[in-house]
């Protein structure tokens, strides 16, 4: 299938050739003709499936075939609302991308940054409004924003705006929408507070699905690490040392936690840079666009601020914390092995992370392979399917190479010569979205709902520990 057997005008055929794009991905496949027909629709999705463009294709071209005549400054006919300012900003960028050829206005508006421009633009008039909710809200109570004549609503990320605590503002918007509209309703997974928004949101809505919440993308290749939390920042700089990793995507639970293993990085003398919600804009930006171009080859991340991210030949993604929602862990590990081909993620397991890592393998449904061949393993450490231990449970595979090697998961220890990790496989993913820089603060910024880490106090703004041994030229070949 191509986008010329989806009935789209020929405005919009041309934009996607001009953007390189022939071939639709499943879920705009699926998605586009149900939204042609104004079906509302709930579209489950991981990271770079490309549902950004299942969306705004289709209310590029109902907006354009339903033009308004009436005089005066546009309406606002088309609201999308989004977590984070990155992606709000991807957003707009792709919306205008795919509409070069259409006379519709986009906008979008975030906080952080003074409004002035923002409600210049909205009083010159705007087709097509991106927000995020607390700077939607914000205008709305001061009367920038009307929202009467609104014909589609798209709520994206919903998973990741609850997440944020963002819940009260969204129904305070929807309160305000139209009865009589299209709703399209997008979420990387779908836990039972989500299901329950969308039901209040939706129509008898059309439903698609790509790649199950449970499952994982079959050609990225998983592997976890049990060591102590003392160890977390040595292993990662032996991992990084290696050349062959060419960009790397290492998450954190915590903003204190990203800034503290930049720190430790540059240390070692290795160059990295951190994005989450206390940065200013410009920062993120510029480290988003420095890892783009390859410029940075490694970036940490909060789970909050990278959505949006969508870079080309991503390595390997590195679980630096265990993230104490599973399915935050399927949306982690997506950003590598895109659109088919190969990558790696890494996960870095501490003892009081292992309730969490046991929760992941329940939702995947398989038990993640141990990587022993390191110096700072945790003796006989396995976290199986079940909360007890099978019987007869096979020794876990080891990765390519050898090395020492401690006692194995399943408490056959073996040793071999000494050697690094195997390298994670590269990967290419497919961009959907066009990056440009825009001037923004820190507002919208990130809200923190991490659990209590079991049998132990948690804290919100903790670091990653220091100390502890290991022989980092055991890695060296």
């Amino acid at each position: 299938m191509t986008f010329n057997d989806l009935n789209l005008i020929e405005p919009i055929l041309k934009a996607l050739d001009t953007e390189g794009y022939t071939t639709p991905t499943p879920i705009q496949q699926q998605a586009i003709p149900y939204l042609l027909e104004e079906r509302d629709l709930l579209g489950i999705a991981q990271t770079g499936t490309g549902k950004t463009a299942a969306f705004a294709i289709p209310i590029l071209q109902m907006l354009d075939q339903n033009k308004l005549s009436n005089k005066g400054p546009r309406p606002i006919r088309a609201l999308i609302m989004t977590p984070t300012r990155e992606l709000a900003i991807q957003i707009e960028e792709s919306f205008a991308a795919y509409g070069r050829n259409l006379s519709l206005r986009t906008t979008v508006i975030f906080g952080g940054v003074s409004q002035h421009s923002q409600v210049n633009a909205l009083r010159a008039g705007v087709d097509i409004l991106v927000a995020t909710p607390g700077r939607l809200l914000d205008l709305m109570n001061q009367g920038h924003v009307s929202l009467r004549n609104l014909e589609r609503f798209v709520l994206d990320e919903a998973d990741r705006m609850l997440d944020m605590g963002f819940i009260h503002d969204v129904r305070k918007v929807i309160a305000k929408l139209p009865a009589k509209r299209q709703s399209l309703f997008f979420s990387a997974t779908m836990p039972d507070d989500v299901a329950k928004l969308a039901d209040t949101i939706l129509n008898r809505p059309a439903r698609v699905e790509v790649t199950p919440v449970s499952s994982t993308v079959d050609k990225v290749e998983q592997v976890v690490y049990f060591l102590s939390k003392n160890d977390k920042k040595k292993l990662l700089v032996d991992i990084l040392e290696d050349d062959a990793i060419r960009s790397v995507l290492v998450f954190t639970r915590t903003k204190h936690g990203a800034d503290h293993v930049v720190k430790d990085l540059r240390k070692a003398g290795i160059e990295a840079e951190a994005i989450h919600g206390n940065k200013s804009q410009n920062a993120r930006q510029r480290a988003l666009g420095g890892f783009k171009s390859g410029d940075l080859r490694v970036l940490i991340a909060t789970d909050i601020a990278a959505r949006g991210i969508d870079v080309d030949e991503l390595s390997c993604v590195i679980n630096y914390e265990i993230p104490n929602i599973p399915e935050t862990y399927v949306h982690r590990i997506g950003r590598t092995g895109r659109a088919g081909h190969d990558g790696r993620a890494m996960s870095f397991c501490e003892e009081e992370e292992q309730p969490y890592l046991r929760d992941i393998q329940k939702l995947i449904g398989k038990q993640i392979p141990v990587e022993t061949n390191h110096p700072y393993a945790m003796r006989g450490a396995s976290v199986p399917l079940t909360a007890s231990r099978p019987t007869n449970q096979p020794r876990q595979k080891p990765a390519a190479g050898g090395g020492q090697r401690p006692q194995s998961s399943s408490g056959n220890g073996q040793s071999s010569n000494q050697s690094r990790p195997s390298r994670p496989a590269g990967s290419s993913g497919r961009g959907q979205v066009l990056q440009r820089n825009n001037n923004a603060g820190p507002g919208n910024q990130e809200r923190n709902n991490n659990l209590p880490r079991p049998g132990s106090s948690f804290d919100r703004e903790r670091e990653p520990g220091t100390g502890g041994g290991g022989d980092r030229n055991r890695f060296r070949r």
